[in-house]
């Protein structure tokens, strides 16, 4: 059966050893020793699983978003030796606003 990272993490202890059992790999030997975390490598390692989760930006163009950002800290890193402080706070407010907009779109 094909499982992915988020399926495989979910799962006890128990259930992670069983699925161990019936993989022939050099990265699950000694599994009835492995904790969670070394069991859960060893298996990804033998099935070929990523273990990084992606996630993916839905609904949004990420980088036009981070193009406006880094114009935003440039014009910030312009206005700091002013000390127009009221012009700094609306800078950081939309880059605030612009990274929490991205964060709330990865699904």
């Amino acid at each position: 059966m094909d499982y992915t990272f988020k399926e495989l993490k979910e799962k006890t202890v128990a259930q992670l050893k069983e699925i161990a059992k019936g993989i022939e790999h050099e990265a699950v030997k000694g599994y009835t020793q492995l904790n969670k975390d070394h069991l859960l490598s060893a298996i990804c390692t033998a099935l070929g699983i990523d273990m990084h989760v992606h996630h993916e930006i839905k609904g949004l163009d990420k980088s036009k978003v981070k193009r406006k950002i880094r114009k935003l800290k440039s014009e910030r890193d312009q206005v700091l030796p002013t000390r127009d402080k009221k012009k700094l706070k609306s800078i950081r407010r939309q880059v605030k606003r612009l990274k929490n907009k991205m964060r709330r779109a990865a699904a």
